[in-house]
């Protein structure tokens, strides 16, 4: 009978040399003999010869301590451009695994928003109906890889059996990015008229979500009603990742109808934020609606913070960087998360994102405690620095790639290097009994009151003991975060240690989430084979998991970062170029 595991990972080193230099000759010369040279001086200068001939045919001993800094090659001869190719038997696979994914939902489940693999059934979000989640979701997946056929079957359904006509309560946020963002992305690609309507139809539902004293949009909207309903859940307070992640799919809709109101909604939040924003330029997980003011929680990477980070950048990639109001608000956030929230292991020095807890002593007095907790949704962190590095943080443009030292600015070099590290960390998490990433970890620190256990002594899961059922941070639901970075990464880099991780992942997925009969299942356990199935296939799996290990194995002309910006649920958008400016 097996067991959960716990690993046993080894704490990396650095190595490190120790020398000593000596005087070789301690006779001086005439000091009278002008001229002549001094045996120690003689020796200095062919020492210094010997290190120019050995830099100048070796230069690599210079060049990979600095690269292994910044965390890529450097280049200093003429930029040059890496040349990324299809790794087409690898790209193929990818597809195949998309189909075996659509074909099972189309069978059992077409038109619902969800998919279950185990029981072959569907269902939606309310009870009124569904809004296509699933189908809108993968449909830009499936042009991309060119599955003609079952393409022609999802527009038909839009096209016929699509319907907004729900009077029931669905979330903003989430509709925005999934079913607005999948129309939008289509039409993209398409250019099909169809597309547009619809997303212009539901960007009408959605408006009245917008309607309260802030502009910060309330966290439900009933379709057929269109109006806004707060949700008890949080007292009525709204997630700050949330209320600013709408922005690129509003904007690109307003850019295609010529209709300011969407801009507008979109600007507005923005420009209540900014007037809001924390001293540190880190923003805590919620607002209230009513005032505009951040509200006294915790303040993160992951759930309910992640994608405020990411769209602050992306607006300005967005519109072309032509609005320097978004790279000021995202370089001052980007200064705040590397001033109290990236962390270094203890042992293997590993690069995380850690959280802030505001607790309240009994005189009334706030301080935050520091917790070393970092969601696997942080993990597309690392890429969207690097990609933050070459765009807010580069000292020219457009920087070669992989970008050269002298290209990056500080802040820039700072942010690549965090980037990178992340990347690097995100992929120590996938060494579990599965292959695959927890949905939570922890990491080591002095004061965690393990020492002389038998937890890891650099990560681990929190909660997990040998027989015991495994904690909900133990699952993995098919998310596709570090695949993301990994996507990102080697589209700036050329580097193929990223197509190199991404089919490790793509392999687990393989072997521990595969469903013989037809999709693929989140699993409980990462660290318990053979696994034990949660009975949901996210769509997210075909929207960004796949889309995003296609892309990193296809020709790097297939949505180029220098004219596409992916959404948080990696449906692509053009860079625009806008003939308005924020006037905040």
């Amino acid at each position: 009978m097996e067991s959960t595991s716990l690993r046993k990972r080894n704490a990396q080193t650095t190595p490190g040399t120790d020398g000593s230099h000596k005087a070789a000759d301690d006779q001086q010369a005439d000091s009278r003999q002008h001229g002549s040279m001094s045996g120690s001086s003689y020796l200095v200068l062919l020492f210094l010869s010997a290190v120019a001939v050995l830099i100048y045919r070796n230069p690599s001993v210079v060049t990979e301590p600095l690269a292994e800094f910044i965390g890529t090659e450097v280049r200093h001869s003429e930029p040059r451009y890496a040349n990324i190719t299809a790794d087409i038997p690898k790209r193929d696979a990818v597809v195949a695994a998309f189909k075996h994914a659509w074909l099972a939902y189309e069978r059992d489940a077409m038109g619902d928003d969800e998919y279950h693999p185990l029981s072959h059934k569907g269902t939606n979000l309310t009870e009124a109906g569904g809004i296509g989640y699933t189908v809108v979701d993968s449909i830009d997946t499936m042009i991309l890889m060119g599955l003609h056929d079952e393409y022609a079957r999802a527009r038909e359904w839009v096209a016929t059996k699509m319907s907004f006509e729900r009077d029931a309560e669905f979330n903003t946020f989430e509709t925005t990015i999934r079913v607005l963002g999948g129309l939008l992305s289509a039409y993209t690609l398409t250019e099909d008229p169809l597309y547009l309507e619809k997303a212009r139809e539901l960007g009408d539902r959605i408006m009245p979500a917008f309607e309260t004293p802030t502009g910060l949009p309330l966290s439900h909207i009933n379709l057929a009603q269109r109006k806004g309903y707060k949700t008890p859940d949080n007292n009525g307070l709204v997630s700050t990742a949330e209320v600013s992640t709408l922005q690129l799919e509003l904007r690109y809709l307003s850019y295609l109808t010529d209709n300011d109101v969407y801009w507008d909604a979109a600007e507005k939040v923005m420009q209540t934020i900014k007037s809001s924003t924390m001293s540190t330029g880190l923003a805590s997980i919620f607002m209230n609606p009513e005032d505009g003011r951040f509200v006294m929680s915790a303040i993160r990477l992951g759930s309910r913070g992640d994608s405020y980070y990411e769209y602050l950048l992306k607006q300005y990639i967005q519109t072309n960087q032509t609005e320097p109001v978004y790279q000021h608000m995202y370089d001052f956030a980007i200064r705040g998360v590397q001033d109290h929230l990236i962390k270094k292991s203890e042992t293997a020095r590993l690069t995380y994102t850690s959280e802030l807890i505001p607790e309240r002593d009994r005189s009334g007095k706030v301080t935050w405690r520091l917790v070393p907790k970092q969601d696997h949704l942080v993990c597309f962190f690392g890429g969207s620095l690097m990609l933050g590095a070459v765009t807010t943080g580069a000292a020219v443009h457009p920087v070669t790639t992989p970008p050269q030292a002298k290209q990056l600015t500080p802040s820039g070099l700072r942010d690549w290097k965090t980037g990178y590290e992340l990347i690097e960390t995100c992929m120590r998490t996938h060494e579990t009994a599965t292959g695959l990433s927890p949905e939570i970890v922890h990491f080591r620190i002095p004061s965690d009151g393990l020492a002389g256990s038998s937890m890891p002594n650099d990560w681990y899961i929190k909660g997990a003991k040998p027989g015991a059922p495994p904690p909900y941070d133990a699952r993995y639901i098919l998310r596709p975060e570090t695949v993301e970075s990994l996507f990102i990464a080697y589209r700036l880099t050329g580097d193929d240690r990223y197509r190199k991780y991404g089919w490790k992942i793509f392999q687990a997925i393989e072997t521990h989430c595969k469903i013989e009969s037809g999709g693929y299942a989140s699993i409980l356990n990462v660290d318990h084979v053979p696994v034990e199935y949660e009975d949901k296939m996210e769509t997210f799996l075909m929207s960004e998991t796949l889309k995003y290990l296609y892309l990193l194995f296809e020709d790097d002309d297939v949505l180029p970062l220098s004219k596409y910006v992916f959404n948080t649920e990696a449906h692509p958008f053009p860079i625009i170029n806008p003939t308005r400016r924020a006037n905040f």
